[in-house]
């Protein structure tokens, strides 16, 4: 996932780094003297400041309370809330929510666990006010904070307090909205998403005073330790939020009245439907196995029944997740997508970060797997994994139907100043080997102007099969154990429609697939009793008896090896960018780009957000001898206190080879935190960081008119990397993986691996991990691709996996799960698919049918680019025609209709066989544009309407097209 900073950082306070700050010490008219940071925000006018007072070092007793002096710009009609985190970041740390109610300035206490609205904190912060003042343009507050620096909410706990040494720093991170509250005069009130945020670093030592305990006195002792009510300042104490999120706080889900699968087994339950779930439910559902795929959030994309969209989709089938253009909304409103129980940002949605994330599509380095994988999983073992991948799902470099690069300027002017500096112009995916001085397009995963993706393709065909199914709205906190043996899972509603109660696996030689995560996956093992002992003992504290006993624990290192892409940012400037607003584009598009989107899937909004312009990759040999991969993402858009509409920003992801890891932990509360981040723990990441930093400044040097304004000219290397905070808000690429490393070296007997090179979670009998937890160590590019081709390769080993243990258990015929028209929402296919519940037919394999087909007007458009190193023009036109290689294996010859895409009559072909059906409606499609569902099969006998699939493997349906129109063969599952 691109993680942007600035505006598009908006649910990751801290995504800016404190680059527009000044300190100084300043006295207010209280005489109190605070080291105070002036910073820029984009709300009101004026600039906002906050100053802090600190307790001299041999000042006993007060080493967990603060004074605070903050001024803040009112904003506009609407109002304004600032918030400021007592950590870097939103989620698992205390935040202080301040706003005016008339002549009142509010406070509030509250905790966020996620990305979700922020509770109530129930901790003994108390707020003490000082002094207020409030004019035309800002409000500004003196208060004392006691409790500040450490928080305890629900069992989550956290802490800050400053250090004694002379060189510490407290970072600080603030976010400010365009409205106020929802309800001004409640110091409870829901807040609104904020529209700006950053973070800043005081010098400890510079805010130390010895004169802090007579200032003290000062303070109107007015509010008790914080209580679940909060109140405005001067009266008692607040307790509320300093979050950016406009999400609400959810409620229980209801389950529905009886478990209709109580009674049934299945060979495969997968947990996730995300890029290694997905995969992993379509491969093992080929043979007939039944298999469950169980996925904790909503349906996303309208193929599926997702329902999230912008006014301008309503009528079409297509949600926010669809267009690739809206890609980025996630950063500005995560309201039912971010995982709630994550102190980082994941989408918990069906498709997981593929259906949320911006389409990244990368062909795996061989280096990758070949430095990071043990044997049996080197490059020569998943070349056929990573080819069937591909082939599945190809990769395209011009995502708009046309063939067209809208607003190149981006690409043009760095990829300019790359092969002036010798770098080569490659297209990625085609040399995947080549990773070092080469620059590329970016290359995605998106089709037929849409995002394409595991959803698009695996699940299509998966679904076509009547021994699968997918449950979505619903939750697995934990695997049925009997002792090494799973039997289960229990499954709990997340939202309404979901599944509650146990959920079996074919006595004997069923198994469970864990697919949720990075995050998700050690959070079902520590609450399976599974995982290091501390962990463990958090989870049987919180949970009793319905955790396994200790006498069945396993100790493996489960939250350990945790990885990430460690982000380093520069911002740059260039006369001839031409900046596009994506944000605005969400709920107001230009009328003629949702036009030709619409109509005919081209435009910008058939590009990703926020106009990814240009990648580019090198190698850093460090003093260790390890050799380190830097990838460099381009896009246009302001960030880091810029707001040019000429800005870009750089991003440079420290990769394969980094030695820096992390861990992941569960708290009181069974939320999953990052308690140590896996970003320059050592001097050789540091080193590799800096030189590819004084590598990128040499290159963008063969360009004058490119200039570097973050970090400021006079700044050098060094003092950037010293300033620039290392904690997940700042560094964070959001390409979490290894928590549940795969490896020889089994953890029970202290060795570093969760499961061995089958998946296999050591200790157990049927327990696999198919996911990006399993990867030993950090890859070279965005990983959706490497975690889509490790699922390949482990449903294979999966499948001949031999379940040893329980042997007496196995029944001489297994039962095959029962559908029917009776079952709960969220327990067949989503509602609007069309497709058959699964039903009590045998599990004979599926029949292999010609390639997938679509009808389509009979007109073909060739499309060829010049295979070139030479060096890349800078170019102030607004759009440009690439030209393409003929011969492109990835890029064939592609047909459409003659006259746009055709419109629809808002029904889903009927499903082929005797099942029930899914329950609901079909979205209706509009306008010209296609159904995101017109994949879906077509019942046998039945004239085809334009643009509808007519052949493909699994396919039943009829091949004969409405008049016109004829069928194409693509590849051998569908059509693009």
């Amino acid at each position: 996932m691109v993680k942007i900073t600035n505006l598009a950082g908006a649910l990751a306070l801290g995504a800016s780094t404190a680059s527009a700050q000044t300190f100084k010490t300043y006295t207010d008219d209280n005489g109190i003297e605070f080291w105070q940071s002036t910073f820029e925000t984009s709300v009101g006018d004026g600039g906002a400041q906050f100053g802090l007072a600190l307790p001299a070092a041999a000042q006993s007793g007060f080493e967990e309370e603060y004074i605070g002096h903050l001024v803040v710009p009112k904003g506009g009609d609407d109002g304004t809330w600032m918030g400021l985190s007592h950590m870097s970041g939103m989620t698992g740390s205390l935040l202080l929510l301040s706003w005016l109610d008339g002549d009142e300035i509010m406070t509030s206490f509250r905790y966020a666990s996620g990305y979700t609205q922020p509770d109530i904190y129930n901790g003994n912060a108390t707020l003490s006010k000082i002094s207020q003042n409030i004019n035309d343009t800002h409000f500004e507050l003196t208060y004392r904070c006691e409790n500040c620096w450490s928080w305890d909410h629900e069992g989550a706990a956290g802490d800050q307090i400053p250090a004694t040494t002379s060189s510490a720093v407290q970072i600080i991170g603030w976010a400010q909205a365009t409205q106020a509250p929802n309800s001004p005069s409640d110091a409870d009130s829901d807040i609104k998403q904020h529209d700006d945020d950053g973070i800043f670093g005081a010098a400890v030592g510079s805010a130390r005073n010895s004169a802090y305990t007579s200032w003290v006195s000062l303070a109107t002792a007015t509010s008790a330790p914080a209580t679940a009510t909060a109140t405005p300042t001067g009266s008692t104490n607040g307790t509320g939020s300093a979050g950016p999120t406009a999400t609400a706080t959810p409620t229980a889900a209801a389950c529905p009245s009886a478990n209709t699968m109580a009674n049934s087994t299945w060979d495969y339950i997968i947990v996730g439907a995300g890029a290694g779930g997905i995969p992993l439910a379509d491969k093992l559902s080929e043979d007939g196995s039944s298999v469950l795929l169980i996925e904790k959030g909503p349906a996303s994309s309208g193929r599926w029944g997702g329902t999230m969209r912008p006014e301008w989709l309503v009528g079409s089938n297509l949600t926010r997740f669809d267009v690739p253009g809206l890609d980025n909304q996630i950063w500005k409103d995560s309201e039912g997508i971010a995982c709630e129980d994550y102190s980082v940002m994941a989408g918990c949605v069906l498709g997981g970060g593929t259906a949320v994330n911006a389409g990244l599509w990368w062909k795996a380095n061989p280096e990758d797997f070949d430095y990071n994988f043990p044997e049996g999983w080197k490059s020569s073992d998943m070349q056929s994994a990573v080819d069937r991948t591909f082939e599945r799902i190809p990769f395209t470099d011009h995502p708009s139907m046309d063939g067209i690069i809208y607003k190149p300027q981006g690409y043009n002017i760095v990829s300019g100043a790359l092969a002036a500096a010798g770098w080569e112009n490659v297209t990625a995916d085609e040399v995947p080997g080549k990773k070092n001085h080469t620059f590329s397009r970016p290359n995605h995963m998106f089709s037929n102007g849409e995002r394409g993706g595991p959803m698009a393709t695996y699940l299509v065909s998966a679904s076509e099969r009547k021994n699968f199914q997918l449950i979505t709205n619903t939750t697995v906190p934990r695997v049925i154990r009997d002792g090494s043996h799973i039997t289960g899972v229990e499954t709990e509603a997340f939202l309404d429609g979901g599944m509650c109660g146990e959920i079996n696996v074919t006595p004997g030689t069923g198994k469970v697939i864990l697919s949720a995560g990075a995050f998700g996956t050690p959070k079902i093992l520590f609450r399976s009793g599974i995982g290091p002992q501390d962990q463990l003992e958090i989870v049987q504290k919180a949970e009793g008896s319905a955790m396994v006993g200790s006498s069945d624990w396993i100790n493996l290192p489960v939250g350990h090896n945790l990885d990430d892409h460690t982000n380093t940012d520069i911002v740059i400037t260039h006369p001839n960018v031409s900046f596009y607003d994506f944000y605005a584009a969400y709920n107001n598009p230009i009328k003629s780009d949702a036009e030709s989107y619409l109509n005919d899937r081209t435009g910008i909004l058939a590009q990703s957000a926020p106009n990814l312009s240009v990648l580019f990759w090198e190698e850093i040999l460090g003093d260790d001898g390890i050799v380190r991969q830097m990838q460099y993402t381009a896009r246009v858009e302001g960030g880091h206190g810029i707001s040019s509409n000429q800005s870009m920003v750089i991003s440079q992801y420290l990769g394969r080879g980094k030695t820096s890891r992390g861990r992941t932990v569960i708290n009181g509360a069974l939320d999953m935190t990052v308690s140590q981040v896996p970003y320059l723990n050592n001097e050789h990441d540091i080193s590799a960081v800096a030189a590819g930093i004084e590598s990128l400044k040499a290159a963008l040097s063969k360009d004058p008119q490119i200039k570097i304004v973050f970090p400021a000219a006079n700044t050098s290397t060094e003092d950037f990397l010293a300033d620039y905070a290392t904690t997940t808000g700042s560094r964070s690429a959001n390409h979490w993986m290894g928590s549940c490393k795969m490896g020889p070296d089994s953890g029970l007997d202290n060795g570093t691996s969760v499961v061995d090179t089958d998946t296999k979670v050591y200790g157990t009998d049927n327990l696999f991990v198919v996911d990006a937890s399993i990867f030993p160590g950090m890859v070279s590019t965005n990983p959706s691709a490497l975690i889509v081709a490790v699922a390949e390769k482990a449903s294979g080993l999966i499948a001949d996996a031999k379940v040893e243990g329980n042997p007496n258990q196995v029944s001489a015929s297994a039962p095959f799960p029962l559908g029917n028209s009776t079952s709960p929402q969220g327990t067949g296919m989503p509602s609007g698919t069309g497709l058959p519940y699964s039903t009590g037919v045998s599990l004979a394999p599926s029949a292999i049918s010609s390639p997938s087909s679509k009808c389509t007007s009979d007109v073909t458009i060739t499309r060829t680019r010049k295979a070139s190193s030479q060096t890349a023009r800078v170019s102030t036109q607004a759009v440009e025609t690439a030209a393409r290689p003929a011969t492109s294996s990835a890029h064939s010859t592609f047909t459409m209709p003659a006259d746009g895409f055709q419109p629809s009559n808002g029904t889903l072909p009927s499903a082929t066989g005797t099942a029930s059906t899914a329950t609901g409606t079909a979205p209706v499609a509009s306008g010209t544009a296609p159904t995101a569902s017109s994949i879906l099969p077509t019942a046998t006998g039945a004239l085809v309407e334009p643009w509808g699939r007519c052949g493909g493997k699994g396919y039943t349906g009829s091949k004969q097209c409405a008049d016109g129109w004829v069928c194409k063969d693509f590849n051998p599952y569908y059509s693009q």
